[in-house]
């Protein structure tokens, strides 16, 4: 059986890893690290892990993780995962990294956005951007993944059908994004307090979040033209989720019918991407769920296409996801382990 790692178990989406590889039947979870932590058991940090994961947590030592595992999913903070990869990469081991470090076809791309420069550039062109329903293919044949994150699936999956059927203008797209609190990671600040988010909304990093480039980057791919756009986050008061709001105009006025054909063509064979004939999505139809849910509407006064996406940040916006891109690299089942239905509670 495929000896598995997380280095980094005790943030959000490590913890998230751990619970779905713990009952994933297919791999065995063999270690996690974390620097904060070492030394104790993961159950002890979690009290919902006992007996389910008891592994003690282990310094993230290069060569130790390579006796141990046979692939590893690097939950570490940006930046981070830039320093131990290609140590980690130069001793064999299959890598699916959930930060931002090798998500990037382009270098400067990545320095511009991050402000810091890239230590493995070389690296970038052996990633493969992990985002099944546009690279399956790829994935399958790589040893190192960029998995991506929360809003940019929820992003790109809503507006791919459209870019790729080219009848909706490049120009003056607009991304308006919900996230929960969970999104921002388990670290402290002011801002994630429970006085500060209860009750309370907020845009951040407007025209200047990281993950813009990202979802352009993705999108120009799709339509095969250079795509710019313009992408708000906002902090709104639950545990996890990500809504996305979207607006394009149309090149010529459809049905909401045609274009929910569209979206179901496009979607056909994805497990994982329910397309909504009436009604729109909700953040507790996914919630927990490796699901991403999609619905639109059709402005007729306007000629122009809302679309409506919903995720979980946590499992298809993070560790689901990258179940789902394990599973496809290892040649299993890609709904194993991650085909449950959401909490909806």
């Amino acid at each position: 059986m495929i000896r598995v790692g997380v280095l980094g178990a005790t943030g959000y989406a490590g913890s998230e890893l751990v619970r779905l590889l713990s009952q994933h039947g297919g791999v065995c979870l063999c270690m996690l690290t974390s620097k904060s932590y070492e030394g104790q058991k993961m159950s002890d940090i979690y009290p919902a892990m006992r007996g389910v994961c008891d592994l003690v947590l282990e310094a993230p030592e290069p060569e130790t993780v390579a006796e141990k595992c046979d692939l590893v999913f690097t939950a570490l903070p940006h930046g981070a995962s830039k320093e131990i990869i290609p140590r980690l990469y130069a001793l064999g081991l299959k890598i699916i990294d959930l930060s931002g470090d090798y998500r990037y076809n382009d270098q400067a791309v990545y320095e511009q956005w991050y402000q810091q420069p890239h230590s493995s550039p070389e690296l970038l062109a052996e990633s493969v951007y992990g985002l099944p329903e546009l690279h399956r293919e790829e994935i399958k044949k790589t040893r190192l993944i960029g998995n991506p994150g929360c809003y940019t699936t929820c992003s790109i999956l809503g507006l791919a059908p459209l870019l790729s059927a080219k009848v909706i203008e490049e120009k003056n797209i607009i991304i308006d994004a919900k996230s929960g609190v969970s999104g921002a990671g388990r670290g402290l600040g002011l801002d994630y307090h429970f006085c500060e988010c209860t009750e309370n909304m907020k845009a951040y990093k407007v025209a200047t979040h990281r993950h813009t480039s990202e979802i352009e980057q993705e999108l120009s791919l799709v339509a095969k033209s250079p795509i710019t756009l313009s992408f708000t986050p906002h902090l709104v008061p639950m545990k996890r989720g990500i809504f996305a709001t979207m607006y394009a105009n149309l090149i010529e006025l459809k049905k909401k019918e045609e274009l929910i054909a569209l979206y179901q063509d496009f979607y056909k064979d994805e497990p994982f991407v329910r397309v909504y004939q009436e009604g729109l999505p909700e953040s507790n139809h996914v919630s927990g769920s490796n699901f991403v849910d999609i619905g639109l509407c059709v402005d007729e006064r306007l000629s122009r296409v809302i679309v409506v996406s919903a995720i979980d940040n946590l499992v298809k916006g993070a560790a689901g996801q990258a179940v789902q891109n394990m599973n496809l690299l290892l040649g299993l089942p890609e709904t194993q382990g991650i085909s449950a239905a959401g909490f909806y509670l």
